[in-house]
């Protein structure tokens, strides 16, 4: 089993679905976690189911606050950060001549201005531990586009080629920074679907299943590990071979 004692994480996004997978793969392997997102509710669902975990409410759209957000995760996990998580995300789909201005740039704002923020500022930590990890949860779409999406993937491709400019930036610092990719998951938000557009989407996946949350969480696990430690400016894709790089 994957050993991170003593490690501490900032997973953001923990309130959904594969935030609850990684939440709980993290708590298994021995992590000291905080876990944040914007429904408090949910938060202290996961603080009842596993007692050891620290929670923080915090809206990501918040950028002026960001820092003292990194700031006090930090202190309540023990002074020093070892990985960030940036699994925090929205859609606001329509298609591109019906889009407004205020749906791009909500989604460009919450998935790819956010998560360089956040991971500025874990940044800022990691240099003074002279090591760290930041796995950022992207998508499939962000690279083979998609349907009703131009805000959306242009925010996931962005979060890639920023992620490989801080790997650079920062690999001499022995600091990792990752993209897991994922296909579709079985989520609330792919619950939603028809069952003949889900069986469409299956059709195009080798495998010929959604993935799990635990699927995605697993390929957290690992970034957020010590045998991930040559690996850096990647994206592990996720997917069941439906997109092959």
């Amino acid at each position: 089993m994957t050993d991170l004692n003593g490690k501490n994480i900032i997973v953001t996004g923990a309130s959904g679905g594969i935030g609850n997978s990684i939440i709980e793969k993290l708590n298994q392997a021995g992590a000291n976690i905080l876990a944040s997102g914007t429904r408090i509710q949910k938060l202290e669902e996961l603080k009842g189911k596993y007692g050891n975990i620290k929670i923080l409410k915090f809206d990501i759209t918040k950028r002026d606050e960001i820092e003292e957000f990194v700031e006090n995760a930090t202190k309540e996990l023990g002074g020093s950060l070892d990985c960030l998580v940036n699994n925090a995300g929205i859609t606001q789909d329509n298609l591109a001549i019906r889009m407004s201005f205020e749906e791009w740039q909500k989604v460009i704002d919450i998935n790819l201005t956010s998560t360089f923020l956040m991971s500025k500022s874990a940044i800022k930590k990691m240099l003074k531990n002279k090591s760290g990890k930041i796995v950022n949860i992207t998508s499939v779409v962000g690279h083979t586009g998609n349907l009703g999406q131009v805000n959306y993937t242009a925010s996931k491709a962005g979060i890639i080629a920023m992620s490989k400019s801080l790997a650079i930036e920062y690999a001499k610092k022995n600091i990792n920074i990752n993209c897991i990719s994922p296909g579709f998951i079985k989520t609330a938000m792919t619950d939603k679907l028809d069952d003949k557009y889900k069986d469409l989407i299956i059709s195009k996946i080798p495998s010929a299943r959604l993935g799990d949350p635990d699927d995605i969480a697993n390929a957290v696990l690992f970034l957020c590990s010590n045998q991930s430690s040559y690996i850096n400016g990647e994206t592990l894709h996720v997917n069941g071979g439906m997109y092959m790089a």
